[in-house]
């Protein structure tokens, strides 16, 4: 994942970075300095668009110090609101100079509205219930296509997706089914074939597939315990999954297929470290770039059981079990008996770290904190099994209760801060907790919601994100989600609108309301990224292989600028400015299963507030 592209031994200078037409330039004085980034209209919206009885503003850059007319129109030109801009000054994020407009009271159905402020039109846009039925649908896809060692069917995702299996046992080395695992003096092999590539690389990660199938279940398991969320878009024949006809809905099925990768990562009986997990298995070496997962000809490597993966596959597993169980009763044993072994396994090695100079071939995904972990597998174990132990655990860990560790300020719930997601199945899901110790999580949850409630109102551009000190982390986008996903279950929650609509500003965030213009999502607005960082989905170097697949999450705007391409193009960008949708500007142009994830959780809130059941 990391560094993948220069770890690679990429020409930089042989890819061509599409060209983009210079549209609608933003008012002389309304950016500040910084390197020239085509904007497009200054007037900024949800390019998708707005719900029915949602909020609908939007934000016009410009050097106008007095309040500017607005006005919006219907696809055939008639008018249907107009009002008058407010001041919000500077933008932080961004350095522009910013006035927002407010048209909540519209209510009437169509596509193809704009609004036009001072002369400039913005990106057109709907107004309906029904806006995030197809996100829904694309951002869960999303994992069956990037599943390894199964073929991806035309039928299911098109003729230019589709691709033979990749690391099956027909490819060279045995592909995933005969990894070598270096023990001391001695090596045995292991079947770790399944699962999801990761991101643009072809890696596996424990810590990342964790939190990613956790979320999965969750958009699920939500189903149970929210009113208003409907069960029947994620069932079965609803998804684009090849296990149509099975019973299971849709969902699941996607999700067993990391689970049984997760599993077949841990330690086996009779093996040093036995009940442990292995970290990570990936290419000996970065995989070259383009390459088709089916091409990929080198040997693949398991690299050392860890504390925190061990941890994952436990909370993962105990999660899986009590999902499963009206399905496949025998699977969900399975599942629980693993956890429970990860979980002692643990307890018994609680300091195995993964550095953060393991990075030859892969991400390192280095942690030595693993509090978190052990809150959140706890967390799991208890809401599945009930039994005490593990409710002792999460009550005596320092995080319980604490807002902050929870979820951490700066960057939130991620791979590497997993508490919160214990905390989250403890608010909503049924258990053996005290009501008294209910209503204290759910305060917890609720607490961190009116913090991100708050960043919202305060934000020019409505996002629900105030990372510390300003600059915008790797895979910031991912970070604006799951804070919505802390929105969204605080509404859950209490029905109190407040948070619902902060989860809509952060969703016109990422579709196009923001400083660059820009919907983060392949396939979703006018103004798209489409050049993510993919071995596969490399369009931009290989113009026979394809763009990266509608529903694609763009990691985002990235102040540190880790990256060759990057560097030349965006030093000296204001935070919410670094970015750029070029193929090798990895480290804001990545995609990974962590940041679809909470995507297509959100995308299930979202559709399920438009009323989606179908």
């Amino acid at each position: 994942m990391l560094g993948a592209a220069v770890a690679a031994g990429l020409t930089l200078g042989a890819v061509t970075p599409a060209a983009v037409a210079v549209a609608h330039p933003a008012p002389r004085g309304a950016e500040a300095p910084g390197p020239k980034v085509d904007t497009g209209s200054p007037v900024r919206v949800n390019q998708v668009g707005y719900l029915t009885h949602g909020p609908k503003k939007g934000t016009v850059v410009t050097s106008a110090t007095k309040p500017l007319k607005w006005t919006l129109r219907a696809a055939d030109g008639t008018k249907r609101a107009s009002g008058t801009t407010t001041s919000a000054g500077v933008d932080p994020s961004s350095r522009q100079s910013v006035q927002t407009f407010d048209f909540s009271k519209v209510t009437h159905r169509g596509e193809g509205y704009t609004v036009t402020v001072g002369g400039k039109k913005s990106e057109p846009f709907t107004i309906g219930d029904n806006l995030y039925r197809s996100l829904r649908k694309d951002s869960l896809a999303y994992f069956y296509h990037n599943r390894s060692g199964v073929k991806i069917d035309a039928d299911l995702v098109g003729s230019k997706y589709a691709r033979p299996a990749g690391h099956d046992k027909a490819a060279p080395h045995g592909g995933d089914t005969r990894v070598p695992y270096q023990d001391g003096g001695s090596e045995y092999r292991r079947n770790v074939s399944g699962g999801w590539y990761d991101a643009g690389d072809q890696g596996k990660y424990v810590v990342n597939g964790g939190i990613s199938v956790a979320q999965l279940m969750s958009a699920y398991e939500r189903t149970h315990t929210t009113k208003g969320a409907h069960a029947k878009p994620l069932g079965d024949g609803k998804l684009r999954v090849p296990e149509h006809g099975n019973g299971v809905p849709d969902i699941l099925d996607e999700a067993r297929w990391e689970m049984d990768f997760l599993m077949r990562m841990q330690v086996p009986k009779g093996k040093p470290l036995a009940g442990m997990a292995f970290h990570k298995m990936h290419d000996k070496q970065w995989t070259g770039f383009p390459t088709r997962p089916d091409q990929d000809k080198q040997q693949r490597v398991l690299r050392p059981p860890s504390t925190a993966a061990t941890l994952n596959l436990a909370a993962a597993a105990a999660q899986s079990a009590r999902l499963f169980k009206p399905y496949d009763a025998d699977y969900a044993a399975r599942c629980l008996q693993v956890a429970k072994t990860a979980w002692a396994a643990a307890k018994a090695h609680p300091k195995m770290f993964a550095g953060d100079q393991d990075s030859t071939g892969g991400g390192a995904y280095g942690d030595s904190n693993v509090s978190d972990e052990f809150y959140w597998a706890a967390s799991e174990l208890f809401i599945t099994t009930g039994d005490d132990a593990y409710r002792k655990a999460f009550l005596k860990s320092p995080l319980h209760g604490d807002v902050n560790a929870l979820f951490p300020r700066g960057g939130g719930l991620s791979w590497s801060a997993t508490a919160g997601l214990g905390a989250l199945d403890l608010a909503t899901v049924d258990s053996k907790l005290t009501a008294k110790q209910l209503a204290a999580v759910r305060k917890t949850v609720t607490k961190a919601a009116d913090r991100y409630v708050k960043d919202s109102a305060k934000s020019a551009y409505g996002v629900p994100y105030a990372p510390m000190g300003g600059k915008y982390e790797w895979g910031s986008n991912s970070q604006v989600l799951n804070n919505m996903v802390v929105l969204a279950t605080a509404h859950d929650l209490t029905g109190k609108p407040g948070y619902r609509d902060a989860v809509l500003r952060g969703m016109d965030y990422l579709l196009g309301g923001n400083p660059l213009n820009q919907s983060y999502v392949t396939g979703y607005g006018e103004r798209n990224s489409h050049n993510q960082h993919h071995r596969f989905w490399a369009h931009q170097i290989d113009r026979k292989l394809p763009n990266p697949a509608p529903g694609s999450l763009a990691g985002g705007p990235n102040s540190g600028l880790q990256d060759p391409v990057a560097q030349k193009k965006l030093m000296g960008c204001a935070p919410a400015m670094c970015y750029t949708d070029d193929i090798m500007a990895f480290s804001t142009n990545e995609i990974t299963i962590n940041w679809n994830a909470p995507l297509a959780w959100i995308s299930s809130y979202v559709d399920d507030l438009g009323h989606g059941r179908s």
